[in-house]
C-alpha cells in the first residue's frame, strides 16, 4: 500500500485533471465541471452529471467524512471518479457545489439551444481539445502502468533504499583463499570476483524480466524479440537502477541487499577504462536528479530499442518506444520546470549507455572462454549466453 501511494504521488504532481471520452458526442454536449462526463443540468449551483449530483447529495446528507490514501491531489475524471471519494468531494466543492445554491434542475430549453449554437461554432476547437485530453489521459495511464511496474520490480527505488545498510560483498583476500588457489593469483581472483558478481546480480535479472513484461505492448512482441530485448538491454537498465547508490565519492557499486564491491574489485573484473566510463556515466546521470517514475520510463525506453541484434518487429518496437519517450518527456517537463535541457541531456546518455553495454558484452567473452572454471547461477548464464556443465553434458 505504501509503494502504491508513492507512485501515485509522483504521477499526480505531474498531471492536471483531464477527461477522455472517445465516443462520439452530440452537439448539445455540456461537460460536468467535476468529472467531465455529460452534464444533465444545474445541480447544487454547478453544471454537473447525474453521477456527481447523486454523489454530492449523499455526501452532504449523510455527512460522510472521506479520507484520501494519497496526497489529496488525485485525478478526478469520468473514467476514475470513483477511485477516491475524498478528492471527488473536494472537487465538487472547488467547482462551487453547495447545498444552499438555488439553481437546481434540468437545463432550460432556451439555454440548451444557446449552448448548442455555441458548440456548433466551436466544434472544431472542442474536438481538438477532446483529442488533446484523450492523448493526455493515454500518457497518464502509460506513465502510471510503467511507474507501478518499476516500484514493484526495482530494488533501487527511494522507498527500498531508504535506510539500506551497506556492507562489503567480499570482506578480505581470505575469501579468495577459501575458494582455492593463492590470493596472489590475479586470474583466480578474477574468477572469484565474477562468481560473486554473478550471484549478486542474478536477483535483479528476474526483477527486470518481470518489469519488462508489464510494459504496455511488450508482451505482444514475439518471444524471440522479447528475449533479445531483455538479453541486450538488461545490463544497461541495471546500471540505471544501481546508479542511485553509486558515485565517485563511495567508489563502490551497491547491489540490491546493500552489499557492495569496490572500484578496485570492479577493475579486476573489467579494466580501468571501462570502470572510468562507468563511474563517469553514473555521476552525470545522477546530476539530472531523476525521480523513480522517470527512471522507470527511461528504463523501458532502454529495453524497447529496435536496434538490438536479431530483432524482427522493428516498427512495432519503435512505436512502443515513441509512446514511452513522449510519456517520459511529459514527466520530465513537469518535474523539472525551468530546466528545458534535462530531457535532451538524458537522451544524449543513450549512446553512452549503449557503449557501456557493448563493452560489458565484450568482457563477457572472457567469461564464456573460462566457463569450465566458473560456477554461476543458471539465470545469469542464460541471460548472458554462458555455457554451463548441464548443457555441455547433453
Amino acid at each position: 500500500m505504501e509503494e502504491e501511494i508513492a507512485f501515485h504521488n509522483i504521477l499526480n504532481q505531474s498531471f492536471t485533471a483531464a477527461d477522455s471520452n472517445s465516443s462520439s458526442t452530440t452537439k448539445s454536449f455540456v461537460p460536468c465541471k467535476v468529472c467531465g462526463d455529460k452534464a444533465s443540468g444545474y445541480h447544487y449551483g454547478v453544471t454537473s452529471c447525474e453521477g456527481c449530483k447523486g454523489f454530492f447529495r449523499r455526501s452532504i446528507q449523510k455527512k460522510i467524512e472521506y479520507r484520501c490514501l494519497r496526497d489529496e491531489k488525485c485525478l478526478v475524471i469520468r473514467l476514475n471518479r470513483n477511485r477516491c471519494q475524498f478528492c471527488r468531494f473536494k472537487k465538487c466543492l472547488d467547482v462551487g457545489m453547495s447545498r444552499d445554491s438555488v439553481r437546481y434542475g434540468r437545463v432550460p430549453k432556451r439555454t440548451r439551444e444557446r449552448m448548442e449554437e455555441s458548440r456548433v461554432a466551436q466544434s472544431e476547437n472542442d474536438q481538438s481539445i477532446r483529442d488533446m485530453e484523450s492523448k493526455e489521459l493515454a500518457i497518464y495511464d502509460l506513465t502510471l502502468t510503467v511507474t507501478q511496474a518499476h516500484h514493484v520490480n526495482c530494488d533501487y527505488t527511494d522507498m527500498r533504499t531508504r535506510g539500506l545498510v551497506k556492507k562489503p560483498a567480499i570482506f578480505s583476500l581470505n575469501d579468495f583463499q577459501s575458494e582455492g588457489g593463492g590470493p596472489d593469483s590475479v586470474e583466480h581472483q578474477k574468477i572469484v570476483m565474477w562468481q560473486h558478481f554473478a550471484t549478486f546480480l542474478t536477483p535483479s535479472i528476474q526483477r527486470i524480466v518481470e518489469f519488462a513484461k508489464k510494459i504496455p505492448g511488450f508482451s505482444e512482441l514475439t518471444q524471440d524479440d522479447q528475449l533479445r530485448l531483455i538479453k541486450n538491454g538488461f545490463f544497461e537498465v541495471w546500471i540505471m537502477h544501481a546508479a542511485k547508490l553509486t558515485g565517485p565519492a563511495e567508489n563502490t557499486i551497491t547491489f540490491y541487499d546493500g552489499s557492495y564491491i569496490t572500484r578496485q574489485q570492479i577493475e579486476l573484473m573489467f579494466d580501468y577504462e571501462f570502470v572510468l566510463a562507468l563511474f563517469n556515466f553514473v555521476t552525470s546521470i545522477n546530476s539530472l536528479d531523476l525521480n523513480d517514475s522517470e527512471i522507470g520510463l527511461f528504463s523501458s525506453v532502454i529495453l524497447l530499442t529496435s536496434e538490438r541484434v536479431g530483432i524482427y518487429d522493428h516498427k512495432i518496437i519503435d512505436h512502443i518506444q515513441e509512446r514511452l519517450l513522449e510519456a517520459l518527456k511529459v514527466q520530465i517537463t513537469k518535474h523539472h520546470p525551468g530546466e528545458p535541457n534535462t530531457f535532451p541531456m538524458l537522451m544524449m546518455k543513450l549512446p553512452e549507455l549503449r557503449s557501456l553495454g557493448a563493452k560489458h558484452s565484450e568482457h563477457l567473452d572472457w567469461f564464456r572462454a573460462n566457463w569450465t572454471r566458473l560456477s554461476v547461477p543458471a539465470l545469469f548464464a542464460e541471460i548472458f549466453d554462458i555455457p554451463r556443465f548441464e548443457e555441455h553434458e547433453q
